[in-house]
């Protein structure tokens, strides 16, 4: 396919964009030609106010996304390498091209200041062109590729994307210690799906309970066509199958803290040396270990993500009338209802709640629902030792 001739498109850009602020009139001070030149550009004007413009006019294309349209620069494809991005935070990223060569990067700034939903502008997953420059492994990130597929969540009002262009994610919980939350699973189910992600859901640490306590959870998610792996590391339950389900694909493990990301990993690949640490005895909430998301590629072939543990799950982008169509055990039952625009909270005549009090659809992921559509933080589920 020939590619699209790039055109000029007028993007929006950050507020904050501008490093100095003119006080004033700029004809009542003296400015030396260093401090003028900092902000003195001849591809951003300075308004009355002092502020740079917030639009610029860019050559480029427009394409189509999971998430709807994005501007890809044009650029001197050239001088340019292609590459994935390994690690990245703030600023700072680690890209490892096609050839193999790991480079320390830093980001365009046209790129990392174009206005956006989502916190950061590179993310572990993406594919991007480096332009090298400097002292050998140096680099700057010129463009970030439309994403294919992205886990994220909301925090505080914006888009924080965990990983970007990945096949599946693994939801990590743990039967016991720290207690399961049905909640968070059913969030991470939605985010995924949203992100144009397959599922996994892994029970770790199956060891500390009687499994038979899980049969009714398992059945509910088996039915909907999730996959269940119960895990433990002590006796290595299901380790070979999670391993043969990691063959070959791109996955992300996510999950709140302690349910035992990084413990699993080792186990799956003994090369990786992941570092782990023990529940808190005090709050039964886990530890951080991991501080940000890692590619790591892995001995049976595939790409793993390590991502920090969370304790809870913003939803991003997901209004509550849109909840109803990523519970797939919903989906038979609400034709069923008298009305419409049903919420399936109070109306009468409701497909869903028939369901519910015949047991058709589960009562816990009934009560998950009403939570995320109302927002309430998600409730652990403790087990009697």
């Amino acid at each position: 396919m020939a590619k699209k001739k790039g055109k000029k498109i007028r993007i929006a850009f950050k507020k904050n964009r501008q490093k100095k602020v003119r006080k004033n009139k700029l004809s009542s001070h003296r400015v030396d030609e260093q401090i003028d030149s900092q902000y003195m550009d001849l591809t951003e004007r300075l308004s009355g106010k002092g502020d740079l413009t917030r639009h610029r006019t860019v050559m480029g294309v427009e394409q189509e996304t999971q998430d709807g349209t994005a501007i890809v620069i044009d650029i001197d494809e050239s001088t340019c390498l292609k590459g994935r991005v390994i690690q990245s935070q703030g600023l700072n990223s680690i890209v490892q091209s096609e050839e193999g060569t790991r480079y320390d990067c830093t980001v365009r700034r046209l790129v990392r200041t174009m206005s956006r939903d989502d916190r950061n502008a590179v993310v572990a997953g993406d594919h991007v062109l480096i332009r090298p420059e400097g002292d050998e492994n140096q680099a700057v990130i010129e463009r970030v590729e439309p994403r294919r597929s992205s886990l994220s969540r909301g925090s505080k009002r914006r888009e924080h994307i965990l990983v970007s262009n990945i096949d599946q994610a693994v939801i990590v919980v743990s039967a016991d210690d720290p207690p399961l939350k049905p909640s968070l699973i059913d969030r991470f189910l939605i985010s995924s799906e949203k992100g144009n992600i397959h599922s996994i859901i892994c029970i770790n640490k199956i060891d500390l309970v009687d499994p038979i306590e899980f049969q009714p959870l398992i059945g509910v998610y088996a039915q909907m066509g999730y996959d269940i792996v119960l895990t433990s590391i002590v006796d290595g339950t299901g380790i070979s199958r999670l391993r043969s389900l990691l063959k070959g694909k791109q996955s992300v493990f996510s999950g709140q803290s302690g349910v035992g990301k990084s413990s699993l990993l080792n186990q799956i690949d003994s090369r990786l040396t992941l570092e782990t640490a023990e529940i808190s005895q005090e709050n039964r909430k886990g530890r951080h270990t991991t501080r940000s998301a890692v590619l790591l590629e892995i001995e049976s072939g595939g790409w793993v993500v390590d991502t920090p543990g969370i304790r809870q799950l913003e939803l991003w982008d997901v209004i509550p009338e849109e909840v109803e169509g990523f519970f797939r055990d919903f989906c038979p039952f609400i034709p069923q209802c008298r009305f419409p625009d049903c919420s399936h909270t109070h109306e009468t005549g409701c497909g869903v709640k028939r369901a519910v009090a015949n047991d058709f659809i589960s009562r816990q992921r009934y009560q998950s629902y009403l939570k995320i559509i109302s927002g309430d933080e998600p409730r652990p589920v403790y087990h009697q030792t």
